[in-house]
């Protein structure tokens, strides 16, 4: 699906989408509402990888944040959902994961920063080695 122009939903079959800035807000009929999120992995020597990832969401929140995504209360834009992409090198052991995203930079989509799932919460809190990370990603 080509995203819409920055401010417009546009439909497509069963999907309701817009592009907003630098991040796209979705709902599909039957199967939900999502958000892009972003994933940051600290790894060994120092460095980070962030994964764009999709947030299943309340179905009312892509219209909440449509409402504030490029207003100065976009800084105080919260969401609760549940991880709905696989992530290598965890792939599905991520998914459905209930987490938590808070917007810590106006010019970036919200990041995930906070999960009461084990393996979640590991990932955002631990350092990961960065070999096994950035192996597990396609070439």
């Amino acid at each position: 699906m080509q995203p819409a122009r920055s401010g417009a939903w546009a439909e497509r079959g069963r999907a309701r989408a817009t592009h907003v800035g630098d991040g796209t807000l979705m709902q599909v009929q039957d199967i939900g509402a999502f958000i892009r999120c972003l994933l940051p992995v600290r790894l060994t020597g120092g460095h980070t990888v962030t994964f764009g990832l999709w947030l299943a969401v309340h179905p009312d929140d892509p219209q909440r944040a449509f409402a504030v995504w490029e207003a100065p209360e976009y800084a105080n834009l919260t969401l609760d959902g549940w991880l709905a992409n696989a992530v290598s090198p965890w792939g599905g052991e991520l998914l459905a994961a209930l987490a938590h995203a808070v917007v810590q930079d106006t010019e970036q989509l919200p990041y995930i920063v906070r999960s009461d799932h084990d393996l979640s919460r590991q990932v955002l809190g631990e350092t990961s080695d960065h070999a096994d990370v950035l192996g597990a990603l396609p070439a």
